[in-house]
C-alpha cells in the first residue's frame, strides 16, 4: 500500500530519520509511536507529500485515497454551517445533486427527451452513490462526535478549535479512504465521543496509522506498533501494551548483547596492547586491531522510563475537610450547570473529574479554586488548605524571556537550584536543557514546565484541569509516578483515561445538574457505569435572545380555539420527536441483535447502554405526547 524505503530526513544538519524503512499493508492498524520531537507528525507530513525526503523514497498506487488529520486543519475557516462542511466530503454527490436541480428547473419549460434521459441518468447515478442518504450519514458521524441537531446548523466559524478539529475528522471519516493518516485524532475530545470513534474505526475496513499520547485508545484500536527513535522505524507485532512488554524484552536481551562484548573488546583491547610491541606478534596484534574496529558494535540500552524520585511535600497538612460544596447552582445563557448540588472533597481524595464536553467539568473547578462565581449555595475551604490551580492558559503565563531554571527559581524561591533541577529531571529537562529559554519550547515542554511550577509549591490540594494535554506518553508516565508520590489531595479533569486509572481513587461527574461521586477506580467506575441505565437527559429550556426580549409579550389566548392550535402545533412537534426516536431504539435493537455484539460482552454492554439511554429518550417524548394529548382532550371535552 505504502513502502518507505531508505528515507532520510534531514533538518538542518540533523536527521530526523536515517536511511529507515517501512511498509505500510492494506488492513494494517498502526500506532505510531515515540517521544516528542522524534519526527512522527514530519513522517505523516513526507507520507502526504507535504514534505520531501533528503533521500531515499516514498512510493504508493497512484489511486491511494488518503484521509490526513492533522493540527494544522484547526485553521480552517468556513461560515457555513458544520453539516454543510462535514458534507463537503461528497463531492461527485454534491455536484450531481446540483446538476439534478437545474435540470428540474428546466423541465419545467423543456420536456424534449434529452433533457428527461440526462435527469434519469443523473439521478441513476446519484442513488447509487447513495446521494439520498448523505445528510444522513453525515448526521449520524457528527452526533456521534458530540454535535447535537441544533449544533449542526451553527456555522463553523462559531465553535472554538477543538469543536473544529472534530468536523474536519467527521468530514475526512465521511470521505471513506482507504488509508486514514490520523495526528492525535483525540486532543480535545470529551471521553463519550473518544469512546464512538474507537467504535466508529474499529468497523472501518481501510488502514489505519494514529499518533497517540493516549495508551487506552491505541490498545483499542492498533494491531501493530511502529516507535520512531533515533532516526529509524522499529515494528512491533502488537498494540501499545504488547510495545512495552516486547521492548523490555528486546532491551533484556539487548543488554545482555552489550555486556557481552564490551567484555570481548575489553580482552581484545588487552591483547593487542599486550603484543603490539613484540616484533613477532605485532603482525598478529594489528590483524586484531582492524578487526576489533570493524566490529559492528551493540547500542546500549537507554533508559527511555526515567522515574520520579524527588519528595514533593508541602508544610503544612490540611484539616479532613478540604473543599465542602453546598447547594451550588451555576448557569450560563441556553444551558444550567449545577442546581442546588453538594459535594465533598476530604483529606487524602484523589478525585477523576469525568463526563462529556459542556457538562461544566472546568467550571466546577474554577468555581472550587474561586476564580468563577455562582447565583447560589456557598464552597468553603477547609482549614490549612493551601491551593494550587493549574490550567491550560498557565502556558501563557510562562515567563517567555526566562530559561526554565528562571522560571522555577522565581516562583519557587524556597526551593535550593538544586531541588529545582531535580524536579525539572523528573520532567525530563537534564543538564543544559534548564537553561533553553521558555520562548523556544515547544507546547507540550511548555505543560511539563507549568506542571513542574504546579508541583513546586507548598500546596496540599491541587486542581488541575487537563494537565495531560500536549504531553507525549513518556511525559503523562512521569507525572503518574509525581501524583502517586503526592502526599495531598487533587481533583483533575483529563480524557486519558491511562492517566485516570492509575491517580484516582474516587470518581466525580456531572449528572442531572447534580455532582455525583464513584468510591473507586476509574476501571471499576467504567464496569459499574456500563451497567446502569443512564437517566433521560434534562429538556434544556431555550431562552430568549436580546432581541426577542425586546418584543411585547404576546397576549395570552382569547379563546380554547387558540389554546388548542398552539397545544396541536405542539403536539405535532412531539409526534415527529417521537418518529426520530422510534428510528433510534430500533437501531439500536438491530445493533444488540448482530453476532458480533452479542457474543463479546464488552461491545454488548455498551450496545446495551446506548439502546437504554435512546428507549429513556423515546418514553420522555412519548410521555409529552400523553400529557399534551389530555390537555387537548379537557379542552375539547
Amino acid at each position: 500500500m505504502i513502502s518507505i524505503n531508505d528515507l532520510t530526513f534531514l533538518i538542518g544538519s540533523r536527521a530526523l530519520y536515517d536511511e529507515a524503512n517501512w511498509h505500510i499493508k492494506p488492513g494494517d492498524r498502526v500506532g505510531l509511536i515515540g517521544a516528542n520531537g522524534t519526527g512522527k507528525s514530519t513522517l505523516l507530513k513526507i507520507i502526504v507529500g507535504e514534505y520531501a525526503p533528503s533521500s531515499g523514497s516514498v512510493s504508493m498506487a497512484k489511486d491511494l485515497k488518503i484521509g490526513y488529520l492533522n493540527q494544522d486543519l484547526l485553521s480552517y475557516e468556513s461560515h457555513h454551517t458544520i453539516l454543510h462542511v462535514a458534507m463537503e466530503a461528497f463531492e461527485r454527490q454534491n455536484q450531481l445533486h446540483d446538476e439534478i436541480e437545474e435540470l428540474l428547473k428546466k423541465i419545467e419549460t423543456d420536456y424534449s427527451e434529452e433533457t428527461l434521459y440526462k435527469l434519469s441518468d443523473k439521478q441513476q447515478e446519484f442513488e447509487a452513490l447513495d446521494g439520498y442518504n448523505i445528510e444522513y450519514r453525515a448526521n449520524e458521524i457528527l452526533a456521534g462526535l458530540g454535535f447535537s441537531t441544533a449544533d449542526q446548523h451553527r456555522p463553523l466559524n462559531t465553535f472554538s478549535g477543538g469543536w473544529r478539529m472534530r468536523v474536519m475528522l467527521a468530514k475526512i471519516l465521511l470521505q471513506t479512504p482507504d488509508i486514514l493518516l490520523l495526528d492525535e485524532p483525540t486532543n480535545h475530545m470529551d471521553l463519550p465521543s473518544i469512546k464512538w470513534l474507537e467504535t466508529y474505526l474499529g468497523s472501518f475496513e481501510g488502514a489505519i496509522v494514529i499518533v497517540s499520547h493516549d495508551r487506552y485508545f491505541l490498545d483499542k484500536i492498533v494491531r501493530k506498533t511502529v516507535e520512531s527513535r533515533k532516526g529509524k522505524l522499529t515494528v512491533y507485532a502488537g498494540n501499545y501494551s504488547f510495545y512495552v512488554e516486547e521492548k523490555s524484552l528486546r532491551g533484556e536481551i539487548q543488554k545482555g548483547e552489550f555486556k557481552n562484548q564490551q567484555a570481548k573488546i575489553k580482552q581484545e583491547e588487552r591483547l593487542i596492547e599486550r603484543f603490539k610491541a613484540k616484533a613477532s606478534k605485532a603482525k598478529m596484534a594489528q590483524s586484531r586491531m582492524k578487526a576489533l574496529d570493524k566490529m559492528e558494535r551493540v547500542e546500549d540500552v537507554d533508559d527511555d522510563n526515567p522515574t520520579v524520585n524527588f519528595s514533593f511535600k508541602f508544610t503544612k497538612p490540611s484539616g479532613r475537610h478540604v473543599i465542602k460544596v453546598e447547594n451550588v447552582t451555576k448557569a450560563y445563557p441556553n444551558i444550567d450547570i449545577l442546581e442546588n448540588a453538594d459535594g465533598l472533597i476530604e483529606k487524602g481524595d484523589k478525585i477523576a473529574l469525568i463526563g462529556a464536553n459542556g457538562k461544566g467539568k472546568s467550571t466546577l473547578l474554577r468555581m472550587i479554586a474561586g476564580a468563577e462565581s455562582f447565583a447560589q449555595g456557598k464552597i468553603e475551604t477547609g482549614h490549612n488548605v493551601t491551593t494550587t490551580f493549574f490550567a491550560q492558559h498557565q502556558l501563557e503565563s510562562l515567563h517567555l524571556d526566562n530559561t526554565i531554571l528562571e522560571e522555577l527559581q522565581a516562583f519557587a524561591p524556597k526551593h535550593t537550584d538544586t531541588e529545582l533541577r531535580s524536579i525539572l529531571g523528573c520532567f525530563l529537562f537534564t543538564g543544559d536543557d534548564v537553561f533553553k529559554k521558555i520562548k523556544v519550547l515547544s507546547g507540550g515542554e511548555k505543560s511539563r514546565v507549568a506542571l513542574a511550577k504546579s508541583l513546586t509549591t507548598d500546596s496540599n490540594f491541587l486542581i488541575l484541569d487537563e494537565p495531560t494535554n500536549h504531553l507525549d506518553i513518556q511525559s503523562v508516565n512521569i507525572l503518574i509516578q509525581a501524583l502517586q508520590q503526592y502526599e495531598g489531595t487533587f481533583i483533575s479533569v483529563s480524557h486519558d483515561r491511562y492517566f485516570l486509572d492509575n491517580v484516582a481513587n474516587k470518581i466525580w461527574f456531572i449528572e442531572e445538574e447534580k455532582i455525583k461521586e464513584y468510591p473507586g477506580t476509574y476501571a471499576e467506575y467504567e464496569e459499574w457505569n456500563s451497567k446502569r441505565v443512564i437517566p433521560a437527559p434534562k429538556p434544556i429550556p431555550v431562552k430568549p435572545t436580546t432581541e426577542e426580549k425586546k418584543k411585547p409579550a404576546e397576549p395570552a389566548p382569547a379563546n380554547v380555539q387558540q389554546q388548542l392550535k398552539k397545544l396541536n402545533d405542539k403536539l405535532k412537534k412531539a409526534e415527529e420527536e417521537i418518529s426520530v426516536f422510534e428510528a433510534s431504539v430500533k437501531d439500536a435493537e438491530a445493533e444488540l441483535a448482530k453476532e458480533e455484539v452479542f457474543s463479546n460482552q464488552h461491545k454488548l454492554d455498551e450496545a446495551n447502554k446506548k439502546y437504554m439511554a435512546e428507549k429513556a429518550l423515546l418514553d420522555h417524548a412519548q410521555k409529552t405526547w400523553e400529557d399534551l394529548a389530555n390537555e387537548i382532550m379537557e379542552l375539547e371535552g
